[in-house]
């Protein structure tokens, strides 16, 4: 564990600006517009991780396990 921490209350840009590799992860899981030029500047400024996940329908308890399968800790 080399103390990553996912907050799940931050924006998404927030998040990506202090952890390049969280965009790569959250494409990976299925949030592949995050990869499009402008994406983080503008949804991102108010998209919270359960806000996408609600929007694109991806399960929440997935989207946690991968993160914490990647050496991240949760904070809800």
């Amino acid at each position: 564990m080399d103390g990553k921490i996912l907050d799940l209350s931050k924006t998404v840009r927030e998040l990506c600006a202090n952890d390049p590799d969280i965009k790569d992860i959250l494409a990976e899981i299925g949030f592949t517009d995050i990869t499009r030029p402008g994406m983080l500047a503008t949804a991102g400024r108010f998209m919270t991780i359960p806000k996408g996940a609600a929007l694109k329908k991806i399960d929440m308890g997935h989207i946690m396990k991968v993160f914490e399968e990647k050496g991240y800790a949760i904070k809800e």
